[in-house]
């Protein structure tokens, strides 16, 4: 039996779709990826998504910071940028003239302190850089001067990346990569989609601008919260919790993969889990919901092994496989 009446998940799952439809109406396509970035943001996780330029990665990142009514700040990944940039740093304010009062040290905030962070091609920074976000994606704080700086919720960070074989690109830590609840991974639109991306963005649009106007504030902070603590409400049963555990387990040492994925890929799966029932109006979790969210859960939390590499084959490919050998539970 629910705790929870059946009509607060209907409300939820009619206010994501809601979400959904705004976003659809700058993003032509993808589905998939909308409703795994929609997952991802009510299990209070952070996203990585991965594409070859030009495929909407940035207009997905701006359509969802405008249908949710919070503060959205953007950083531009460089190989020049230093952490600072991102958290900020001390400014030196000298004394006013005849006062007679020492100079003080002014913490300068940087734009990590908002709601929605678009880490735009963030491998483009070198792993230094890459680390300042490490404190404030684990934690939600920062630590300036030797002192901490709690971040307002909600807070998430939503990072772009071009594949690690695109010229000018760093690969991502193992450490950093942890921190993101989901990877996603946004293909080639389809020919029906495309021809509609080119009309979208270029009737009645300048060459500078991106199709966001039709998108409108649907939700707001406190119904994000909301939304998020009852997702941390839904139901799991045990045998879907080990289901998740196996399926971690089983990455390690798995035929092609040199590394395999921590207990992080187990809790990501869980949360994901949770996260999706609720878009789909339940307040249980099903072994379905986890095998769906296991691939954006593990792909970067495994490593390929160098004759897997040799050989041409993929992570995706080789976590499929993997999960078709893992027995799901009748519940």
């Amino acid at each position: 039996m629910s705790t929870t009446p059946p009509a607060t998940f209907e409300h939820a799952a009619a206010t994501l779709q809601r979400l959904r439809d705004e976003i659809g109406k700058a993003m032509v396509g993808q589905r998939d990826v909308v409703e795994l970035l929609l997952i991802a943001i009510v299990a209070s996780g952070h996203v990585l998504i991965e594409g070859v330029p030009g495929l909407g990665k940035t207009l997905l990142a701006r359509a969802l910071a405008r249908g949710v009514a919070l503060r959205y700040a953007r950083i531009q990944f460089t190989p020049d940028m230093l952490p600072s940039d991102i958290t900020g740093h001390a400014v030196l304010d000298p004394a006013p003239a005849g006062s007679g009062t020492m100079a003080a040290l002014r913490i300068r905030r940087g734009p990590v302190f908002t709601n929605v962070l678009l880490a735009d091609e963030i491998n483009r920074a070198p792993a230094k850089t890459q680390a300042a976000l490490l404190e404030v994606m684990q934690e939600y704080q920062v630590t300036l001067e030797g002192e901490t700086h709690r971040l307002e919720r909600p807070f998430f960070v939503l990072a772009t990346q071009n594949p690690v074989e695109t010229e000018g690109t760093y690969p991502l830590p193992e450490a950093q990569l942890d921190r993101f609840l989901l990877k996603l991974e946004i293909g080639y639109p389809s020919h029906r989609d495309e021809a509609a991306i080119v009309v979208r963005t270029t009737h009645g649009q300048r060459g500078e601008q991106l199709p966001l106007d039709a998108v409108a504030e649907c939700v707001d902070a406190r119904e994000l919260l909301a939304l998020q603590d009852l997702a941390s409400g839904v139901r799991v049963d045990e045998r879907v919790i080990d289901y998740a555990v196996r399926i971690g387990r089983a990455t390690r040492g798995g035929l092609g993969l040199a590394a395999g994925s921590g207990p992080r890929g187990a809790i990501a799966m869980v949360r994901a889990a949770r996260a999706a029932a609720l878009v789909a109006g339940r307040d249980f979790v099903t072994p379905d919901d986890v095998k769906r969210c296991a691939l954006p859960a593990l792909r970067h939390r495994v490593l390929l092994a160098p004759d897997a590499q040799l050989e041409g084959r993929r992570v995706d490919d080789l976590l499929s496989e993997l999960l078709a050998t893992v027995e799901a539970p009748r519940l």
